[in-house]
């Protein structure tokens, strides 16, 4: 086992596209670290580069005590699990684990040695003498962990494998991976672009954009004290409600927003304290889903009027999308997508929801009808509208 260290590493492609830029990242001796951002933000580069795939530009990488910028893969002494999982379609499972056991002409004794190993830990003993195409996804995914963990190398490296399963094999095989690393305490980079995964799985999680490291810390860090507006709108199911709020200072300071007015509290302007200075100016105020509350519910908080657009249902609580006349940032939400929602003058998004709650199941409530809604002032974030920093 070892570290990985990157100090400094860029990547820049001979078309002088910048896929990552002065990443410097230390990952501990047996960390589960996760990868996670939107397509085209340098995740997998990072990953590939750390395999040996893709040449370093500048910048240093090492594994363990070694610098590996000139090492091959092969001399590396990592494991790669690809999305795609990479099976010998002939070779037998077993054979299919056993295959770089044997490039590295392992006795044959060591080799079911170690085979019978993994297969007993990824429960594939039963399916040993089947070929890929009897097993289900994954099986056949379990199989590519197999033949990495056989080798016992010092990191492990990961590309989306969990991406062409369905969505309960998804979350029985977050649990399988995590267990298996934390039963084999081997070092681990693990990229994907489903920030559920990410928040479940990892130790610690580097939220990366444009080939930039925005933050990198453990998963609740990541969702209760979001380094920018980024991290903010990128990290949370359904995403932190992000709204443009008008700040005005008269001894007390006041928020506005949807035709409303709301104190910030002592406690918000604690971990918040340079909202005083932007006396005059429009912030990004947000708010998680679960802050916002059903009328009645809580007596002590001020109220919106909100439109209900949409209800889903998931049995032991309701995801409900509301509308308000304010406007919405949608950082972190939309980056490798065109957004095309209709807007007015005023730059408010006309047609779509732009606000969302949790709220309890047994709640009847009528689309297109306005109820009041109660607002967790406390709890809200606030960052600078122009760089997307926060205003603590």
């Amino acid at each position: 086992m070892a570290d990985v260290v990157f100090n400094d590493v860029d990547k820049v492609y001979d078309n002088g596209f910048h896929a990552v830029q002065d990443l410097s990242l230390d990952i501990k001796d047996g960390e589960f670290l996760v990868l996670v951002g939107p397509s085209g933000c340098g995740k997998t580069t990072a990953l590939r580069m750390v395999a040996g795939l893709e040449e370093i530009s500048d910048g240093e990488l090492l594994i363990g005590d070694r610098v590996v910028n000139q090492l091959t893969p092969k001399e590396r002494d990592v494991a790669m699990v690809f999305q795609n999982y990479a099976l010998y379609p002939h070779l037998s499972v077993y054979e299919n684990i056993a295959f770089g056991l044997r490039l590295r002409k392992e006795s044959k004794d060591e080799v079911h040695r170690r085979v019978s190993w993994a297969a007993k830990m990824l429960d594939l003993t039963p399916y040993l003498d089947r070929k890929p195409k009897q097993l289900s996804g994954g099986q056949r995914q379990r199989v590519a962990m197999g033949r990495a963990i056989v080798r016992q190398p010092q990191v492990f490296l990961m590309d989306e494998p969990l991406s062409n399963l369905d969505a309960k094999l998804r979350v029985q095989m977050r649990a399988d991976i995590a267990q298996l690393q934390h039963d084999l305490e081997t070092t681990t980079i693990y990229v994907t672009h489903d920030q559920v995964e990410a928040m479940t799985m990892g130790d610690r999680v580097a939220v990366m954009r444009n080939g930039v490291l925005q933050q990198v810390a453990d998963p609740q860090t990541l969702y209760d004290v979001p380094a920018n507006l980024f991290v903010a709108g990128f990290i949370g199911t359904p995403p932190m409600n992000l709204l443009e709020a008008r700040v005005s200072v008269n001894g007390a300071v006041i928020i506005s927003f949807a035709d409303s007015t709301f104190e910030v509290p002592d406690r918000a302007l604690v971990a918040y304290p340079q909202l005083r200075a932007a006396n005059g100016k429009t912030v990004v105020a947000g708010i998680r889903s679960q802050f916002l509350h059903p009328a009645g519910e809580r007596a002590d908080l001020p109220t919106i009027d909100a439109r209900v657009d949409l209800v889903e249902a998931l049995g032991g609580e309701s995801i409900v999308y509301f509308h308000i006349d304010a406007v919405a940032v949608r950082e972190g939400q939309h980056d490798d997508e065109e957004d095309e929602q209709p807007t007015s003058e005023e730059g408010v998004v006309a047609s779509r929801p732009n606000l969302v709650a949790q709220f309890p199941a047994h709640l009847q409530l009528q689309l297109k009808t306005e109820i009041p809604i109660g607002i967790d002032v406390g709890r809200m974030h606030f960052f600078d509208a122009e760089t997307g920093e926060p205003l603590r």
